[in-house]
Parts: C-alpha cells; structure tokens; sequence
C-alpha cells in the first residue's frame, strides 16, 4: 500500500558537479511547481569557474527549491532532500540538510578514486555517518545508460542526462507533471529527437524506479496550490523582472529603450534578454567595456531615449566618472547594479549588499543621485519600473541596486496588466518655445526640460564642464558652481515628495525594530513572523528608497527601544543611518560569507537583543 503524506512547505537541494546540469534541474522542477500552483522561491549556488575540477568540492553547483501552499519568502534554510549526483556535492551539503532528511546519491560514482577526490576518508555511505538521514542509494549512472540502450547513444552523451533520471524520482516523491519538462525538451532540442527521446526516457526510467524502490517506504508527498489571486503567473528570475520592468517603463513614457552595456557577471541575463525585443523598440548595445557601455547610454538619453547601463560591484566602479557626467548634464539615466562579492573580482556567482556605500559616494565632487533596492526577485519589475519612471520624471541617474541572490533567483510572478502601470510623463521640451532654457528648473522638482536634439528652436551646450544657471553656458563663476551644486542635491532630496512612505511590518511601536534593505526581505520577514508568533513586541522596515529616504523615517525609529539593522555586508546602511540620525542607537548585525542569511540565525540574534538589559 502507498501512502501520501500532506506538507506544507518543503526545501529540497541538487547538487553535483558544474557539468552536472544541477541548474537545469532546479529550474525544470521549478516550472512544474509553478505548474502545480505552488509559491515557491529559489537559490542557485554554483562556482565561479568555468569548469573547475570535476569531483572536487570547489566545483560543486547546487540549486535549492522552497515551495509550498503557503507564502514562500525565502529559499528556505535547511533542505529537506539532497539530491548529490557523487561525492563532492555530498560532503560540501551535507551541513545544509536537516537531522532526518532524505538524502538520494548516486552509488555509481563513490569509487575509491572519486571519495579521495572530494576529501573522503571512508565512505559516508557504509561508514554510518549517514545514519540519522533516510539514504536513498540508487545506481544512477547504471540505470539512466539502461533506459537509453535502445537508442544507440554513446555512454558520454547518455550520461548527460543522468540528472533526468534524479528529477525523474523528484516528480515520483512529489507527485509532480512531466508536461513543463516534456515541453523544455521538445523546444530545445527540437533539432535533435534523439536528445529528446533520450532525456524523456531516464526521466521516466527515475520516476518508475522511485515507485519501486523500498528506501521510500511506500510514501509520497502532496504540496496543494498556494492560494494565489487570480490571474497569468510564470516563474521568473530577478534579471528577467528587471528587463521586463524597463520595457514597460519605455512603453508608459513613450521613449525607445536602448541599453549600453558589457556583459557581467551576474549582470549579462538582462543584457540578453532585451536583445531578444528589437520588435518592442528597444536596442541593446554590448560595447567593448564598461565604459563605453555607459556613456553610449548617455549619448542615447541625449538623444531622447529612455536610456539604462547595467552592471555588477566592479563595473560600476569603472562607470563612476561617467555617471558624474549623467549628474552634471542632468539627463536621465538607469544604472543598474547587480550586487555580488567583492572587492575586485571577489566572488563573481555569490551574493552581497556591499555597493551601497559605491552607489551614494563613488563618484567625484558633489553628484548626488537617486538610489533603489528591490526586495525580491518578482519586485526587481516594478522596482526597474520604478527607477526608470524617476529618472525621466526629475532628469537625473538613478541607480537600482539588485543582487545575485535576486538575479539568479526565481519566484511566482504575477504578470501586470499594462494598463495598471502608471503613465510616465517626462519632461519634455516643446519645439520653439520662447522661454525656453537648458536649464531653467521646475519650481517644484527643480528638474530641466528635456531637450531631444532636432527640435526646433532647442539648440543648447552640453558636457561635462560647469553650466550657468538657467542658459546653460559654462561657467567657472564660483557662486554660479555653488548655487547648481545646492540645486542638484536639493533636486534629489525633493523626491521625498514623491516616494510613499515607509511601512512597518507589525505593530508601530514596540521592543525592537529590525530595518533591513534591498534582498533581504523575505529572510527578514519570515524571521519577524516567527518571533510575532512568539508574541514578541518586534516590527519589521524594510527600505526600498535609500536616497532619498522617505520622509517618515524618524517617526518610526523613535517608537522602538532598539533598533537593529542586519545586512550583507559590515554595516553600510547602519553608516548611513547614523549620519542622518545620530540620535538613535543603532545595533549591526552583519554577514559576508557570500550567503543569504539563515532564518533561524536572525531569530537566534533577535531574541538575544531583546533579551539584553
């Protein structure tokens, strides 16, 4: 008799080598609880290397699933399946399964060789280190060649699809659709029906093997749907969100899009995808380097095109004197900066929120600017959205601030009906007003008119060097520099106006406050819900706006007994908090090993605080 076991919610973690297709994986399972209408968010972790040594720790690419019928915010903490296609991957997750967990290995590839490989004395799976986990050892590599022997394909090409077979076992235990991944496959590889027939025959060789296999014990898992509000979903990447968002930011203002760019890591997907929608109007320019790629953005915002560069922590410092240039022409411009490890090249494929500092001072003389957080992977749309609609509406550059973790990451998407977006209405000059000057300033938002070049009676200097006021000339008149310098800061600080109020998640007073920006959010909010739970007096204010800051910051602050402000990084927006408020104490809670933070460390550092005199 089989039995099936309800669940709320479960984690489950592949992992194996960096030719393993571990993020294949991942993201087939993933459509198919998307599919199933499950919330779900995910986490991919794979190296930096192109290809590091295969069996070895260092090259261990892993992809983790958090899905449910309930709100997912995170990834999850601990997994409750690993899926380790050898040695390696097992040894370097194993700290990140929970006590019982299932664990399924593939017994072909724990030879002598490959256990010394990965750092093995014994073998975890006859020593009984793995005794507290439900170990599923299954010969994959054996079986996956078995239900592709008919075709004729060579061992090497068979084996490629060996991480069919284990996602063949994940739709078996999670009673999980071959559609989504039957359609991957068709589309693919339609020039190839070998390939096709192929990876649908070990995908099906692994879900039959999982019904027959004792080690499940007969018993499955059902995940019902989420309760999600009706309308279209799709399961979408940060980066994928954040060039769909600029594309509706060009639609509702009217502006063509071009975007100048040089491919980074984990920047390049954005750059990818707008290149794919030349029948939208947009235009994607991959320059020969940063540099380039952002002042041909300028060049096009000149233009009178809604203009982006987008970037990662090291690009954006080659960017930084040209953004000077977008602050002192006062043209708009999207700077987004996909946040990873750092300094230098640091680590390329891991996540950090460590530009922050970069993104409000890392430019020459006074060049104030605009700077947004997402939260989410699915909030990195509006969020684009959002910075696009700013940076047109008060003529300056605005930098979006993103990170790996969202980039890489997916989540359920409701997709927006364009016509719930709101209208975007720049500034634009019209052709032969006689009033007309560069830089004559609305007296509310203290923005310029846009001026596109080819409309009459529009003619007027641009560059780098000082303007006058108002005629725009150049200038080196020492009060003229000091009242357009007052004015670009003041025109940034009056965006206040224009931004909502910051929230608070619980209630408006209370023991502690957690302030948080950007990725973390759904970490922070799933650790708040707990310790409320709890019957904890603890709040949660999570900043999307950061310069400016809404307007109601103080008033929230002075309402809680403490206040801490956890980040990924050691301590960049706490820096900037105590310097607009240094009348509140501010207690940092800082991680920078490359990994989101764990829910359970936030409430075990939670409760200390609250529990401290």
């Amino acid at each position: 008799m089989k039995s099936v076991v309800d669940l709320e919610n479960v984690v489950v973690r592949f992992a194996g080598d960096s030719g393993d297709g571990m993020q294949l994986t991942g993201a087939l399972f993933s459509d198919a609880a998307a599919v199933a209408g499950n919330d779900f968010a995910t986490f991919p972790d794979y190296p930096s290397e192109i290809r590091a040594p295969q069996g070895t720790v260092a090259g261990v690419s892993g992809f983790q699933i958090h899905f449910g019928q309930k709100n997912i915010y995170t990834s999850g903490d601990l997994a409750d399946v690993l899926v380790a296609m050898n040695p390696a991957p097992l040894k370097k997750n194993l700290e990140w399964v929970k006590p019982g967990g299932t664990i399924i290995v593939d017994t072909d590839t724990f030879t002598e060789k490959a256990l010394i490989k990965a750092g093995y004395e014994t073998n975890p799976l006859t020593d009984g280190s793995l005794n507290d986990y439900n170990l599923i050892k299954a010969p994959i590599s054996t079986l996956t060649k078995n239900a592709a022997a008919e075709l004729g394909l060579d061992n090497k090409m068979v084996l490629k699809s060996r991480n069919m077979f284990a996602l063949g076992v994940m739709f078996f235990i999670f009673h999980r659709d071959f559609k989504s991944a039957d359609e991957y496959f068709e589309n693919k590889f339609k020039a190839n029906p070998l390939v096709v027939k192929s990876n649908k025959m070990v995908m099906r060789a692994g879900y039959n093997y999982a019904d027959t296999i004792e080690a499940l014990n007969r018993v499955t898992y059902n995940v019902e749907p989420a309760s999600l509000k009706k309308g279209k979903y799709r399961n979408i990447t940060g980066n994928l969100a954040t060039a769909w968002g600029l594309l509706a930011a060009s639609e509702k203002s009217g502006r063509p899009l071009f975007l100048g760019s040089y491919p980074i890591t984990p920047a390049t997907d954005i750059l990818q995808e707008l290149a794919k929608h030349k029948s939208l109007g947009a235009k994607a320019f991959q320059a020969e380097d940063e540099i380039a790629g952002v002042v041909s953005s300028i060049g096009a915002s000149f233009a009178g095109s809604m203009a982006v560069t987008t970037t990662s922590g090291p690009g954006l410092s080659l960017k930084s004197e040209a953004i000077g240039l977008a602050v002192m022409t006062e043209l708009p411009l999207v700077i987004v900066d996909v946040q990873r490890g750092g300094p230098s090249t640091g680590l390329p494929t891991k996540s950090e929120q460590s530009d922050l500092m970069q993104a409000m001072y890392g430019r020459n003389g006074e060049a104030p600017l605009i700077i947004l957080a997402a939260s989410t992977s699915s909030d990195c749309f509006f969020f684009a959205f959002e910075a696009a609609r700013f940076a047109m509406e008060h003529m300056t550059p605005v930098i979006l601030l993103t990170d790996s973790y969202l980039a890489n990451g997916s989540e359920v998407f409701k997709i927006p009906d364009m016509k719930d977006l709101p209208k975007i209405k720049p500034p634009l000059a019209k052709p032969n007003d006689p009033e007309y000057q560069p830089y004559k300033r609305d007296p509310e938002k203290l923005n310029r008119l846009w001026a596109v070049p080819g409309t009459d009676g529009l003619r007027h200097r641009i560059g780098g060097l000082e303007k006058e006021d108002g005629s725009g000339n150049v200038s080196h008149d020492p009060m003229n520099h000091q009242i357009m310098s007052e004015y670009r800061a003041e025109k940034v600080n009056r965006v206040a106006n224009y931004i909502p109020d910051q929230e608070i998640i619980g209630d408006k007073e209370g023991d502690l406050l957690i302030v948080s920006w950007g990725g973390t959010y759904g970490n922070m909010l799933e650790a708040v819900n707990a310790l409320q739970e709890e019957g904890k007096r603890v709040s949660l204010a999570h900043f999307n706006y950061i310069n400016p800051l809404p307007k109601n910051t103080k008033e929230i602050f002075k309402n809680f007994k403490k206040i801490i402000v956890p980040e990924l990084n050691l301590g960049q927006f706490v820096m900037i908090l105590r310097m607009h408020f240094p009348e509140f104490r501010f207690e940092q809670y800082n991680k920078i090993q490359g990994l989101p933070f764990m829910v359970k460390e936030l409430v075990d550092r939670f409760n200390q605080l609250l529990e401290e005199d």
